[in-house]
């Protein structure tokens, strides 16, 4: 069976004074129905851009997107209009995402207004269930963005990816903004509606404690690339990139007994702009070798598990 969706090779760069920034670069997933992704790296390792490259937000440089069996890496206006109604979006800032003009019930409802084809009383009676469905009261129906707390504007934003019935959705570090007990309110919102409506999520953050409970497979980027990819124990037992290892001793250990040995990394980062052609993980990397500047190919070592780094056999 095809996977719900699957990206080939997806490249974005964009262009500046200095030459091409690689935010983006050769990067293959393929992601299942009901199943879970999360993407996790340092801020500008690519991404928020990753996701919204496959959403056609930004346009890919090079690279394929299928989704449903159906290349859509460059898809016609209608073809577009149809694919968004079953790919969304939910983004980092629920305020900023929020139009401050619109009342909650007009920002839900305003996708079904622009896809047409229902009478206005079924868009009010739809928006009304999705508001009882992410748990915003029906009080607050004519209240506006600036009158919310945080939580309840994420809420928001969740039931206006909802309202069209898509399949996948990326969650571009949905909770980050939030205050941590509101950060689970949302995070059992999400997994919630993933089994009552078999969603497929992308889910970017920097939190990998948030990541190891919602993601069925976890997968870390460093400056545009794909560096290591694993079911999501897997990744946390196994850990086989020095990045994904420097990454994973920064998560807190709620004991004083279990502390783990941190990983700082030192050196520069590469430059993305005009990268060489090698592991852009060396100039912070203690394993590095002249073997290292060589192109780093993706490799199985275990079931579901993949690495790039040539290295990773002889330091773990």
């Amino acid at each position: 069976m095809a996977a719900l969706l699957e990206v080939r090779d997806l490249k974005k760069y964009f262009k500046n004074k200095a030459g091409l920034l690689h935010a983006v670069d050769g990067v293959s997933v393929a992601l299942d129905e009901g199943k879970t992704l999360g993407v996790v790296g340092e801020s500008g390792c690519g991404k928020t851009t990753l996701g919204r490259t496959i959403l056609h937000l930004i346009e890919p440089t090079g690279g394929e997107i299928y989704f449903e069996g159906k290349d859509m890496s460059n898809p016609k206006k209608r073809e577009l209009r149809q694919l968004r109604e079953k790919m969304q979006i939910i983004f980092q800032d629920p305020f900023s995402s929020l139009n401050p003009r619109m009342s909650l019930s007009e920002a839900i409802m305003e996708p079904l207004l622009l896809r047409g084809g229902m009478p206005r009383a079924d868009m009010l009676k739809e928006t009304r269930a999705l508001m009882d469905t992410v748990g915003i009261a029906s009080r607050f129906e004519n209240s506006y963005p600036h009158e919310l707390d945080g939580g309840r504007r994420q809420r928001i934003g969740i039931a206006r990816a909802l309202v069209l019935n898509p399949k996948f959705i990326v969650c571009d570090e949905p909770v980050s903004a939030l205050d941590v007990s509101i950060q689970a309110q949302i995070i059992n919102l999400l997994l919630d509606l993933q089994e009552e409506r078999s969603l497929a999520y992308m889910f970017v953050t920097h939190d990998l404690s948030v990541v190891k409970y919602i993601s069925d497979d976890i997968m870390v980027m460093y400056l545009g690339h794909m560096v290591e990819k694993a079911p999501a124990d897997e990744l946390f037992s196994s850990t086989r990139h020095p990045y994904s290892k420097a990454l994973l001793s920064a998560v807190p250990v709620p004991s004083i007994h279990n502390q783990t040995s941190r990983i700082l990394l030192k050196g520069e980062l590469s430059s993305p702009v005009n990268p060489k052609p090698g592991c852009r993980f060396i100039p912070r990397c203690q394993y590095a070798t002249e073997k290292c500047s060589e192109p780093q190919v993706l490799e199985e070592c275990a079931p579901g598990h993949f690495v790039a780094c040539c290295r990773y056999t002889e330091i773990n």
